[in-house]
C-alpha cells in the first residue's frame, strides 16, 4: 500500500486545490501545502495521480466554470476571474481544449442534460488520473520489487566541468560531443571520473524546447579550473544521500526512471525527496551499445 503519509500529503494537497482554486496558486504554494520539496514536488504530485498539478489545478477550476455555467446568470467573463484564470482568452482555449466547446455554447446546450454534472463526464483525464492514483495504492508487491533494486549511497561533494543543452532532453547529443572532446583531450576520462547528466526542468511543466540540462563531468580533485575557458563553465554539486536506480534501456523510455522511483519507491521508502537536482550517471555511450541502450544510474536525492 502506498505510504500513508505521502497519501495524506497528496490529499491535503488536493484538498487545498479545492478550497483555493480560484486564487493564484503557484508551484511553490502546492508544494508548501503538501510539505514537499518545490523542487521535486510536481514529479511526486505527478507519479502518484497520474497529472501534473497544473493540469490538476487547470481541470478543478473547469469543473467550477462548468457548475457556474450551469446554476447562475453570471457573465462568462465573472465565470473566468471567479474560477482563478489570469484571462477571458486563457480560460476560452482550456476550456474549447478540454471539452471541445466553448462556455457559451455549453451554456446554451445545458438543457438538453437533466444535470450539468454530465458535461463532466466526458473528461478522459480525470478518469485516468484518478484510476493512477488509486491504482498507486494497491501496488505493495511491485513496491517491494523496486525496493530491492534500488541502493542507498552517500556522495561527497563534486566539482565538475559542464556545457549546457537547452532544448529537448533528447537531443543532448551536441553538449556531450563538446563536453566529451573537452575532458578527453585533458585526460578526463573514465573510470577514474564520471560523466554526469542533469535535467533542471520538469518537462512536463517547462515546454520541451526550453528545458535545460547540464551535460558534466567530475574533475581530479588538483584540478585547477579556467574560467576564461570558453568550451565549458564549472560548478559544484552537493553531496549527500542519495537512492540510486539502475537503468538500462534505450534514451526515449529514461523517463520511466522517474516515474518509479517517485512513483512506485519513494512513498513506501520511509524517506522523502531532498531539494537538489537529480544525477544521472551516464555509464556507456549509447551509440556504440548493441541494442543502442542507455545505461545509467539515476541518482535521486533523499532525506529522511
Amino acid at each position: 500500500m502506498m505510504n500513508g503519509e505521502y497519501r495524506h500529503r497528496i490529499d491535503s494537497v488536493i484538498r487545498y486545490i479545492e478550497e483555493n482554486g480560484s486564487q493564484k496558486l503557484t508551484l511553490e504554494d502546492l508544494a508548501r501545502a503538501a510539505n514537499f520539496s518545490k523542487y521535486h514536488f510536481s514529479r511526486i504530485f505527478t507519479a502518484m495521480t497520474g497529472v501534473t498539478p497544473v493540469a490538476f489545478l487547470n481541470r478543478k477550476r473547469l469543473e467550477k466554470s462548468v457548475r457556474l455555467l450551469g446554476e447562475t446568470n453570471m457573465t462568462v467573463l465573472a465565470i473566468a476571474g471567479e474560477c482563478g484564470f489570469e484571462s477571458l482568452s486563457a480560460y476560452h482555449a482550456l476550456f474549447k481544449k478540454h471539452y471541445g466547446t466553448t462556455p457559451n455554447e455549453m451554456r446554451k446546450a445545458r438543457t438538453q442534460y437533466s444535470n450539468i454534472s454530465q458535461w463532466a463526464s466526458n473528461m478522459p483525464e480525470e478518469t485516468a488520473s484518478g484510476t493512477a492514483y488509486n491504482e498507486n495504492r494497491k501496488r505493495s508487491l511491485l513496491g517491494r520489487t523496486w525496493d530491492r533494486m534500488i541502493a542507498i549511497k552517500e556522495l561527497p561533494p563534486l566539482n565538475v566541468a559542464y556545457v549546457r543543452h537547452v532544448g529537448s532532453y533528447l537531443d543532448t547529443g551536441a553538449a556531450w560531443d563538446k563536453l566529451g572532446r573537452w575532458a578527453y583531450e585533458r585526460g578526463i576520462t573514465p573510470p577514474s571520473q564520471h560523466f554526469i547528466g542533469i535535467s533542471l526542468d520538469d518537462a512536463g511543466l517547462v515546454d520541451e524546447y526550453a528545458c535545460r540540462y547540464d551535460a558534466c563531468v567530475t574533475l581530479p580533485e588538483d584540478w585547477t579550473p579556467d574560467p576564461a575557458d570558453p568550451q565549458v563553465q564549472y560548478k559544484s554539486l552537493s553531496g549527500g544521500t542519495y537512492a540510486v536506480y539502475p537503468f538500462y534501456d534505450t534514451i526515449d523510455k529514461f523517463v520511466l526512471a522517474y516515474q518509479n522511483v517517485f512513483g512506485l519507491w519513494l512513498p513506501n521508502s520511509g524517506y522523502e525527496a531532498d531539494d537538489r537536482p537529480c544525477l544521472e550517471f551516464c555509464l556507456n555511450d549509447p551509440a556504440r551499445d548493441p541494442e543502442g541502450k542507455c545505461r545509467v544510474d539515476l541518482y535521486v536525492p533523499i532525506k529522511k
